[in-house]
């Protein structure tokens, strides 16, 4: 999932969900052949002159998540595959780097600058259009703002509303091309508004379903982006068709403003959810492109294709184990930090990803990447993930369970029901991570059962698990990532965690002018949630991108745009 923080991605959509990141601007990244130089040049690795660029021809990339919702802004849709495909033809106003920073998005922008503490002014480029003509303007930055404002739509099921309820106005001028956003107070991460994390979607079409003025018309037209495949684009690429769990296939769009034409004649990205099968695509040259969630076999069967290059990243993606609050069992404290003591986070990192990366260590912060200088060992100090059994079972003892390491009875004379963790169907790290977890459970006397999902995003919203793992892939902005990710109120916090105490924390981070308090405030905040046993982070996700030797422009970006950040110059080198 995505993050500004899940798609699983964070703001809202900040963050994307993700069943699926090098070096991130800096590290010791593995690397291959056209992505040799991408721990030194991560910006420009793999850039090929204009001139030795081929005009036309078709480029496959594999992605392993079908597209069960088009809304990457709502909490179903905000999937990292949907936030990838989305970046081929909607438009925003800032993009994340690989080296894991922010820009403003040259193609759409004029400029967008904070001229006050409380307001920002957005300056589109006058051919902005949507591909039916329709000039992209300051409707469709209401349109965005409204429905992922829970007090203009609160029937609008967003990914989170990161400080879009912060904002007071959205006005536009200058026939639309110029937006300027009025705040209630400060908004520490404001350049994520908008941003590639939270895309805009064209306020026109909406408007087709239903009165954008009116909140239920907002919440009918949400949920129509989601259930429809759009026929509209205002990026380099229009959708010429979609074949569901099968593939999506772009073609460039003759309305296109930017600077960069695409060079491909068509791009398609083929669904493959089993894993096993991406090597054999990549190796018969069925895709020519590959970021695959990177496990042992995975990794191995790429490094020995020929004509392949590859380049696994440390970014800004993030393994975890959730636990969800609305199971009854889990409603207790005590059996919560039981169980994430008795997890070991080494013993999965050497039996898993720590096979193929040994840069991969325990990660010990909710809020922050290692890259990240606010980042803090907020685990320090706890047995938390240590894999320490006997101290987790010293917890449930002390806290009046019985039956403990055999069938585990609470408090209260009821059994401890046995619990379900799912993964990402196709995964097999997480499926052996999950089969691990099962494995300490049963040292305590927990029954655990490992089950797979093929749509991550429905799973977390409907609530149909008691453990998941997935990570999130995150933007450059930890503040509305923060508030997407563990607000009481937020559509991505999935296991509902509420916590009026971290509330304020996160609020008061989000609307700081001060980021070294606020980052003060969030490693608090982390603290609290970290101690509660809610979610435990597992480990720093490598990314694995793996591409086709003849493939030129592409790049690893080990945040939550991934490598289609740059989706208008990838193209075909020229043969001979």
């Amino acid at each position: 999932m995505k993050a500004a923080a899940a798609v699983a991605v964070a703001g809202v959509g900040a963050l994307l969900l993700s069943a699926c990141g090098v070096g991130g601007g800096g590290g010791d990244a593995t690397a291959s052949g056209n992505f040799a130089d991408c721990p030194e040049n991560i910006n420009t690795c793999n850039e090929v002159p204009a001139d030795q660029l081929q005009d036309g021809g078709t480029i496959t990339f594999a992605i392993e998540k079908n597209i069960a919702n088009w809304n990457v802004n709502s909490a179903e849709g905000n999937v990292f595959e949907t936030g990838m495909a989305t970046k081929a033809f909607l438009p925003y106003a800032f993009n994340s780097t690989p080296e894991l920073t922010t820009e403003l998005n040259t193609d759409l922008m004029v400029s967008a600058e904070l001229t006050n503490p409380t307001t920002a002014v957005y300056k589109i480029k006058p051919e902005a259009t949507w591909s039916d003509g329709t000039p992209i303007g300051a409707a469709d930055f209401v349109y965005a703002w409204k429905t992922q404002d829970a007090r203009e739509c609160p029937d609008c099921a967003s990914a989170g509303n990161g400080g879009y309820d912060q904002i007071a106005d959205v006005v536009g001028s200058d026939g639309g091309k110029t937006v300027t956003l009025t705040l209630e107070r400060p908004y520490t991460d404001w350049q994520s508004f908008f941003g590639s994390n939270a895309p805009l979607y064209p306020a026109h079409i909406a408007a087709q379903q239903g009165d954008i003025n009116t909140p239920a018309g907002l919440a009918s037209s949400f949920e129509w982006l989601g259930a429809n495949t759009p026929t509209y684009s205002g990026g380099p690429f229009t959708i010429q068709s979609w074949e569901n769990n099968q593939a999506l296939t772009l073609v460039p769009n003759e309305r296109w403003y930017g600077a960069t034409q695409p060079r491909v004649d068509t791009l398609i990205l083929r669904v493959v959810t089993d894993a096993t099968q991406e090597p054999i695509a990549l190796q018969n040259n069925e895709v020519q492109v590959l970021y695959p969630q990177p496990q042992v076999d995975i990794v191995t069967q790429i490094q020995q294709i020929p004509g392949v290059s590859q380049v696994q990243q440390l970014g800004l993606t993030w393994e975890h184990f959730d636990l969800n609050l609305r199971n009854p069992a889990l409603q207790d404290t005590a059996l919560r930090q039981a169980m994430f003591t008795a997890v070991n986070r080494q013993d999965i990192i050497d039996k898993t990803v720590g096979q193929f990366n040994p840069e991969v260590v325990p990660l010990n912060s909710l809020m922050f990447l290692p890259q990240q200088e606010e980042y803090t060992d907020n685990l320090a100090g706890t047995d938390l993930g240590s894999g320490n059994v006997e101290r987790a079972r010293q917890i449930l003892t002390e806290a009046g369970y019985t039956g403990v390491g055999q069938d585990l009875v609470a408090p209260d004379g009821q059994a401890v029901p046995d619990l379900r963790i799912r993964y990402t169907v196709g995964n097999a790290i997480r499926q052996s991570q999950s089969e691990l977890f099962a494995q300490y459970m049963q040292q305590l006397g927990i029954g655990i059962t490992v089950e797979p999902t093929d749509d991550l995003g429905t799973t977390l919203t409907a609530g149909e698990y008691d453990i998941m793992v997935f990570a999130w892939v995150q933007s450059p902005f930890p503040f509305g990532g923060a508030q997407q990710l563990w607000l009481s109120d937020s559509g991505s916090n999935f296991g509902q965690y509420k916590n009026p105490r971290t509330d304020e924390l996160i609020n008061a981070a989000a609307s700081s002018t001060d980021k070294a308090a606020a980052a003060q405030q969030l490693n608090e905040a982390d603290k609290i949630i970290l101690g509660d046993a809610y979610v435990l982070p597992i480990y720093q996700k490598p990314t694995l991108l793996a591409t086709r030797d003849n493939v030129a422009n592409v790049r690893g970006n080990a945040t939550l745009d991934g490598p289609m950040y740059n989706v208008a110059e990838w193209a075909l080198r020229a043969e001979g």
